[in-house]
């Protein structure tokens, strides 16, 4: 999992991609014909570059990265991008001039690898001198096995990481863990590396569920001789092979990039389609059964523990255990219109103003009540995991059964693992399926939807 990004770190890889598209299509404009034989070139190629750099990892360039990566990429990217344009040109002309499209690809490149190189080199220098964009970090094992990431972190300031204490375990290895806990704590530190080769498979679990349930990054050192799940990712710093232990697909800026365009368009067609006749009708309804708003609003707990306000239409007639008890079945509070509301899930469609707002995506991990959430990350184990990303409307848990009224631990534990498992392998199908099935749900019917 990766720690968040600085205030700008966010804005670069969507900066950069925007630039470059623009690039590309200027060049083909200007050094090929494509666009007088075929009006929806510009788009062609603009989706074609993005399809490529999404499955090649193009603008996965990270502070570890190695230019030799870098460039390696971009070679693939450009004869993968070559191959199409050729492609194009034939399909649509007959002909393909080949020096034409290779001078307009191979241009293009150049500059799109110019600005590149330049940021990547500009980032470099402004954490040298000027000390920003880096992530605070602490160091666990004995020190023979953690040597050489330290010298990586103290002799290379330019990649971002401040090595702010080592926590020595040849000696009182049980303290000196329980002390890092407090001093991570107290000072904020954004990312622990650990030597796994000097830890028990106990103290591997201490740390990784601390990690866990306090939002903190988690990277291990491996030993040459140590056997990995394949559940792990393999990072290299210059040399030095590190271990990410949880391997979040949203914290990549692509992957957020197309889910959030996704929710917008989404959202946007149920609050037009759906919302702008429905809520004057429900309006009407909710007020004539009982007296108060129509929409209830509940602070719950979206992406890294921040609270929001959760909209949904007022189901209950007004009480003062709104906020703190979950609605279980036949409960008194819940109005005649409520509970038909509920029954069909209409209850939730405001949510879709969360998800314009961006509080909230359409598919997630379903957020609980302030109260709740205190609850259960004290006594459920990795709890706090679910708060890596977005809450949703719907969720995978959802889909499998694990909705509305939590009645034993087994139903929050099952939800984590569930949440956990779209963290670690989320795709836009795999939304697409998610939101399908709960559609599907809603109309057959759910024993939990009450």
């Amino acid at each position: 999992m990766k720690t968040k990004t600085g205030r700008y770190s966010g804005y670069i890889r969507p900066f950069s991609f925007a630039f470059d598209l623009i690039i590309i299509n200027v060049f083909s404009m200007h050094l090929t014909e494509l666009s007088q034989h075929f009006i929806f070139s510009p788009l062609f190629i603009s989706c074609a570059w993005f399809l490529i750099a999404l499955n090649l990892g193009f603008y996965e360039v990270y502070r570890y990265t190695k230019v030799i990566s870098i460039l390696n990429c971009a070679l693939k990217q450009g004869i993968v991008f070559t191959l199409f344009c050729l492609a194009i040109a034939f399909f649509y002309s007959g002909e393909s001039d080949f020096k034409e499209i290779i001078w307009f690809t191979s241009s293009s490149l150049f500059v799109i690898l110019i600005v590149k190189l330049s940021i990547y080199y500009f980032l470099k220098k402004y954490r040298v001198l000027y000390g920003g964009n880096f992530r605070t970090v602490v160091l666990l094992g004995n020190t023979k096995s953690i040597a050489p990431l330290q010298h990586f972190f103290t002799d290379n300031p330019d990649y971002g990481y401040k090595l702010i204490k080592i926590f020595d375990l040849e000696n009182d290895k049980r303290n000196q863990i329980l002390d890092s806990f407090v001093f991570i704590l107290e000072q904020k530190i954004d990312e622990i590396y650990c030597s796994m080769s000097d830890l028990t498979h106990k103290q591997i679990s201490d740390i990784t569920d601390f990690a866990d349930n306090n939002l903190k990054t988690l990277k291990f050192i491996p030993d040459e001789k140590q056997i990995l799940s394949r559940n792990f990712k393999f990072e290299y710093y210059d040399y030095i092979p590190v271990i990410s232990l949880r391997d979040i697909v949203l914290d990549e800026t692509l992957n957020k990039a197309v889910k959030r365009v996704f929710d917008i368009l989404f959202s946007l067609v149920i609050i037009l389609g759906i919302l702008s006749w429905l809520t004057p009708i429900l309006a009407i309804l909710v007020k004539l059964e009982s007296k108060g708003p129509l929409f209830f609003v509940q602070k719950r707990n979206g992406l890294n523990y921040k609270e929001f306000d959760c909209y949904k239409f007022r189901s209950m007639v007004l009480n003062d255990e709104a906020h703190l008890n979950q609605v279980c079945k036949n409960d008194a509070r819940v109005t005649k219109v409520g509970k038909f509301i509920r029954k069909n899930s209409i209850d939730e469609l405001p949510q879709f103003f969360n998800v314009l707002l961006g509080d909230m995506s359409v598919v997630g991990p379903r957020p609980h009540m302030v109260s709740h959430t205190e609850m259960y990350a004290l006594r459920i184990d990795k709890f706090m995991v679910r708060h890596f990303v977005k809450p949703g409307i719907t969720g995978l848990a959802q889909t499998k059964g694990f909705r509305g009224e939590v009645e034993t631990d087994t139903d929050i534990i099952n939800r984590v693992k569930y949440d956990i498992f779209y963290m670690e392998n989320w795709s836009i199908l795999l939304d697409i399926k998610i939101i399908l099935i709960t559609i599907f749900n809603t109309f057959k019917g759910e024993e939990k939807a009450y």
